[in-house]
């Protein structure tokens, strides 16, 4: 005989079927996705408050025609605690010439272009706060006249307990400027990382597919067999209480 259990199982089998139970994996994996954005949400929200962490990364270097550039330049602190006044001078040098000219001026809150040729082309992109740790200025319309070397110097005065102290941090950028832009290698990189986990990706839920279906196929198999053999044992049944002449036994031996 079948166990009720195994019945009640192979019908719930049936009645969900592979596309039943390929939603109900997807919904797992979203739900175990909603944990994870949850917690990084929690997490976000509990470090909200700290300051982040400064880190010194250098500028891109090509500028394409006709477009904005941001000339990137961080100086970080060493000692976070301790307050600090700082002031942004930007230079430039044009490929050919040797002197830099002064082409603007930071000091919070103001920021000063100091050429006539970036006049109303540079914006201040930096900590908008007199300790000042990142720099960075927008150049807006690039053109093939900005091509050449960018110097950005840090005057900072770090308020220490004996003495103040003066320290002058210098960075320089080579900015090209080309028509068409060029793909980094990181760019090319991310593109082909993505195309190949899109098609294992897509090769993975065809072998879920196929792994769901021949599932479904087996236990309708075993399902199809049990019914067989049930049927088969209620025939041999019914055939051991009628007799070969088509009586039933217990009413033959009663007219005996």
């Amino acid at each position: 005989m079948i166990d009720r259990k195994d019945g009640i199982r192979m019908d719930l089998s049936a009645g969900i079927g592979c596309e039943g139970l390929f939603w109900i994996v997807f919904l797992n994996r979203i739900k175990k996705e909603i944990k994870s954005l949850l917690f990084v949400l929690v997490f976000s929200l509990l470090v909200s408050q700290c300051d982040g962490g400064c880190a010194e990364v250098d500028s891109m270097t090509e500028a394409v025609a006709g477009e904005g550039f941001l000339l990137g330049c961080i100086s970080c602190k060493k000692r976070e605690e301790v307050s600090a006044h700082t002031t942004v001078d930007w230079h430039f040098r044009a490929t050919g010439e040797e002197t830099f000219r002064h082409i603007f001026h930071y000091e919070h809150p103001t920021a000063d272009v100091l050429h006539p040729d970036f006049r109303g082309r540079l914006v201040w992109f930096g900590t908008p706060d007199r300790d000042v740790q990142i720099g960075a200025v927008y150049l807006e319309n690039v053109t093939y006249n900005d091509t050449g070397t960018y110097r950005c110097t840090f005057h900072r005065t770090l308020f220490l307990r004996v003495a103040n102290q003066h320290v002058t941090v210098t960075k320089e950028v080579e900015l090209t400027v080309v028509a068409v832009a060029n793909r980094e290698l990181t760019a090319v990189i991310a593109e082909i990382l993505m195309y190949v986990l899109i098609v294992v990706l897509q090769l993975w839920l065809i072998v879920v597919l196929i792994y769901c279906y021949k599932k479904t196929w087996d236990e309708h198999e075993a399902r199809e067999e049990r019914r067989a053999l049930r049927a088969q044992k209620e025939a041999l049944l019914e055939s051991s209480d009628i007799s070969p002449d088509g009586v039933q036994l217990d009413e033959h031996l009663d007219e005996h």
